[in-house]
Parts: C-alpha cells; structure tokens; sequence
C-alpha cells in the first residue's frame, strides 16, 4: 500500500462518514463494463462542485489493491450487482491529483518529473524482485511490472486540467498531454491498462 500507487480507501470512507452523501457506486458498473475494452479510457468533465473528486476516491477504494474494501461497499448499491466481487481490490491502482502536483512544482515540468519519480518509488518498493529494464522510464516500468505480476494497471487522475488552466507556455502544455497520451493512449500503455480516469473542468483536450 502506498500513497499513490495501491492507496488505502481512507478518503472514501471520509465520504461515506459525512452528513449528506449520495450513492454513486452505479458508476463502478459502467467501469466495470469497459475494463480492458476499447472504451476504457474516460474524462469525466463537468463543472466544479460536482463530485468529481469524491467519485474519483470511490474508484480508486474499489480497485486498489492497497486495501480491503468489502464491507465498504456493502451497502450501497454496487454490492447488489452479480460482478460486484469480481473486479472489487484486484488491480494495481495509481491515483494522482494533478492539482496537489502542481502546488509543489514551479512548472510542468517540474510536475511531470515530481510524478515520475514518485510513482517509480513506488513501483520499485512494491515489486523489489521486478527487473527493471530503466528505472527512471515511468511506462517502461510499468510493462516490466505487468509482466511480471500480470496484474493490468487502473490509472486514475483527478483535476488532470490544472496544468492547462495555469500556464500559458504551450510547448510545456504539450508535453504534458504527451505525457497523459503515453499513460492511456500509447501502444506500449495498452497491454498494461485495465482502466483509465480522469476527471476535469475543461473539454478533453
């Protein structure tokens, strides 16, 4: 269990703790539904205050591996359906806020390099026994990890837009929708991606 690579499902449970909370696990059908399919990847884009960041917690509880979410989910409404336990905590599950990156970066690149260096630690605190063909290659990586666990990535990503919404640089811009391109949309990400969210204000770039 790490902080963003296999994260516990703390931040759900806050959600489900709070005074008004509304039941949003038939989200986790529609996902299931997609996983490994040509559908897989979805942007979530909708105005701010609307729940965007709470369903992304829900999502990551659900898949993570990092935690036992079971009794969770037992009383809302995904618990009901016949595939409930089939895909509950079985995928390694990389959660990023894009937003917390971005307060401790100058730039997009910094940002960039912060999350690959962060997700590699993990990577390699996790599966110490993997071969690493180049440590310091975040979807190589991640192909060497897949092949050895077979166990496909989910990718989740909230407020992935704040990059674009505060700078004005467009070369770094475009380097950081390569990026995201290399995480869901690349040959090499297809063999390894079960599942990839992203949730922002803005049109999908």
């Amino acid at each position: 269990m790490g902080n963003y690579l296999n994260p516990d499902n703390s931040k759900f449970q806050e959600a489900l703790n709070s005074d008004i909370y509304v039941d949003k696990t038939g989200l986790i059908r529609y996902t299931n539904s997609v996983l490994h399919t040509l559908q897989k990847n979805i942007c979530v884009s909708r105005p701010r205050r609307f729940g965007k960041s709470m369903a992304a917690n829900m999502l990551t509880a659900y898949y993570s591996k990092g935690c036992d979410s079971k009794e969770l989910f037992s009383n809302l409404k995904i618990a009901k359906d016949t595939d409930f336990e089939k895909y509950l905590n079985k995928y390694d599950t990389i959660f990023l806020n894009m937003q917390d990156f971005l307060s401790r970066s100058n730039n997009i690149q910094e940002l960039m390099e912060r999350v690959r260096k962060i997700v590699l630690r993990e990577l390699r605190s996790a599966y110490p026994d993997v071969d690493f063909f180049d440590e310091n290659d975040l979807i190589e990586s991640m192909q060497d990890v897949y092949a050895y666990s077979r166990c496909p990535f989910v990718v989740i990503i909230d407020e992935w837009d704040c990059v674009i919404r505060n700078s004005n640089d467009q070369a770094l811009v475009h380097k950081y929708l390569q990026f995201l391109h290399s995480l869901f949309k690349a040959e090499e990400s297809k063999s390894f991606l079960a599942l990839g969210y992203i949730t922002g204000i803005l049109p999908i770039k």
